[in-house]
């Protein structure tokens, strides 16, 4: 009788189309025209999907890092989130190579689908600390998207990571701070801004942490008001997609930093 240790593995060779699941990922465009222009469309919001996926896994990674005190490790993190926001940001250009009229010679075959609807997107806003109804509201009850971004709005933020890792620093930050309901909106805070000031003026590890947390806010509203120029430029006032009031609606989001402390004390530093 074979034995497990002699036993033959006939299971197909590893190759690079399997590992990557290929004919799954490639054969998950489906037009819904006959238009050349929908190929691009779809390819480039499927990919703008993997890139979000890969910002949550990333951020999680960049939050326990932080809560470990490696300051090392949350500036690796943090850079590599940077660099792929900024792949995000830069596949606009791809994206605005196609004119308003190639671009409404399929919008119909849209339906209700919008971007509006990411998940992942909704998701990752949580992880940086957005907390709105409105982030959940538009997905069924019991769906795997609600339920993720439910749980991303009810587990500390990146924001309050980061207070943690100062704690472990050595500063001092107030216990309002440490422990606070998560579950909220982080309020701007007088006392932890005094905080972040002496972090600035130490210049050490900590404030490098800060400033790349800045650049990733930054970087996050370089992505909202590159995309509200492409659908400006693509369908004008027009309203999305899905319901929603398309350029109107992303104005809306441009301006909101996700760390209100840190760039409250720009003017102080």
């Amino acid at each position: 009788m074979a034995t497990s240790a002699n036993r033959v593995d006939e299971s197909p060779a590893l190759t690079y189309g399997s590992y990557l699941a290929l004919d799954e990922v490639l054969g998950a465009q489906h037009p819904r025209s006959a238009e050349h222009d929908e190929m691009l469309f779809i390819v480039i919001h499927q990919v703008y999907e993997l890139w979000f996926k890969q910002l949550l896994h990333e951020t999680a990674q960049l939050q326990r890092a932080l809560e470990a005190g490696n300051t090392a490790h949350s500036l690796h993190t943090l850079r590599r989130i940077l660099t792929v926001l900024k792949v995000v940001v830069a596949q606009i250009d791809v994206l605005e190579t196609m004119t308003p009229r190639q671009f409404t010679s399929f919008r119909d075959r849209l339906d209700a689908a919008s971007g509006f609807q990411s998940a992942q997107f909704r998701e990752l806003e949580a992880a940086l600390g957005r907390r709105d109804d409105q982030a959940w509201a538009h997905y069924p009850t019991g769906s795997d998207g609600r339920e993720r971004i439910l749980a991303a709005m009810a587990r500390p933020s990146l924001y309050d990571s980061f207070l943690r890792y100062l704690a472990a620093q050595g500063y001092r930050i107030p216990e309002t701070g440490l422990h606070r309901d998560v579950r909220a909106a982080a309020e701007p805070s007088p006392e932890i801004q005094q905080i972040l000031h002496v972090v600035y003026s130490d210049d050490g590890g900590a404030a490098q942490v800060a400033e790349r947390l800045v650049d990733l806010d930054e970087g996050l509203q370089e992505w909202r008001y590159r995309h509200v120029m492409m659908v400006r430029r693509t369908i004008g006032d027009k309203p999305g997609t899905g319901g929603s009031s398309g350029a109107d609606y992303l104005r809306g989001t441009l301006f909101r930093p996700v760390f209100a402390d840190l760039w409250a004390i720009r003017s102080r530093l």
